[in-house]
Parts: structure tokens; sequence; C-alpha cells
């Protein structure tokens, strides 16, 4: 199995665009480099830190990386359906009342994907006025994965409503091929 098909996942398929999949592959990516980076960066604060000869730089690389990692795992999150919908409420229903709330979930998701979008490009913006230090870096450096993440949380979002729409929400999704397949009463006595 490639790694393409482990990270691109494929439950809730009907609500996806395989031609998105190379953004989520990407995105999945990109998150472990972000956070193994910030792994590696926090150890070696506190190494340098121990022995006594501090890095100061290392702390604006882990701030960034965590930054990042956040923001791109929230969009990534956002096409896996892994984040805080409430799916417990929308699973129990089935026609019309779940597609209402599913589509009225997606579109309060969009509202917050716009002001990520509209709030954090004016943060952006301004943050060219204030400097990191030790580095002098604009503080936009931070900033500016903020209407990025809005952007692909928005495309996300549109792709499940307009497919949620299209093919409806609700689907029986496949065994999970690493469950093993519990055995019934039946089964187990009729085993020698």
């Amino acid at each position: 199995m490639a790694i393409a098909d482990k990270l691109v996942l494929q439950r809730q398929r009907h609500l996806k665009w395989r031609w998105l999949d190379w953004l989520e592959l990407a995105l999945m990516i990109l998150c472990g480099l972000l956070c193994f980076g910030f792994s590696l960066s926090v150890t070696a604060d506190i190494v340098t830190r121990t022995i006594g000869h501090p890095w100061l730089w290392l702390q604006e690389v882990t701030s960034t990386l965590f930054i990042y990692a956040i923001f791109i795992g929230t969009a990534v999150a956002t096409r896996r359906n892994d984040h805080l919908y409430l799916t417990a409420i929308s699973e129990a229903m089935h026609g019309a009342p779940r597609v209402i709330v599913e589509a009225i979930i997606r579109l309060i998701v969009l509202g917050v994907a716009f002001c990520l979008i509209w709030y954090g490009y004016q943060n952006y913006l301004r943050g060219f006025g204030s400097f990191r230090l030790p580095s002098g870096t604009p503080i936009a450096s931070l900033y500016a994965i903020i209407p990025l993440s809005g952007i692909l949380i928005g495309l996300f979002t549109i792709e499940q409503l307009v497919n949620g729409l299209r093919n409806g929400f609700e689907h029986p999704e496949p065994p999970d091929d690493d469950v093993a397949p519990v055995a019934t009463a039946a089964q187990t006595r009729a085993q020698p």
C-alpha cells in the first residue's frame, strides 16, 4: 500500500472530489514535517539551554512551526471530517432533517473560514509594523498562515456542502481493513 493510500482518508468518499486528494496528501505530509520540526526544535532548545549556550532563535522557529502546524492541521482536518463538527447530532438523524443540520453546520464552518480569511489578512498586513526578536522578522510571517488556512477550510467545506447536497450526507461506511471481524456467539460455538 502506497503512502498516499494511507494518508488520504477514504472515509466519507461521497463528500470528496478526487482532484483534491493531492492537496490532502500534501497537507498531511506538510503537517507531519511541521510537527517533526517542532519536536526537533524544542529538543534542541532544551539541550542548548541545559548546556548553558541557548540559541534564542530556536524559540522563534518553534513558535512558527507550532502555529503553522495548527492552522495546516485545521484545514486538513476539515477535509477529513476529523474536526469538531456536531456529528453526534447529525448522525442520529435521517432524511431531510439530516440534510438541513449538515448544511447548517457546514455554513457555520464556512462563516468561520471567511472570518479567518478576512481578519487573518488584516492581521497579516498589520504584522509588518511589529518585529520578532532576536531576528527582526516581521510578525506578519506568523500571521500569513491564517488567511491561507481560511481559504483551504472554505474550499474543503464547499466541497463537502456541494457533494453532500448532490449525493446525500449519509452513506454507509465500508469496514476498516485494520479492524478484525468480530465473531458472533453462534460462530464462536461452532468453532472446534
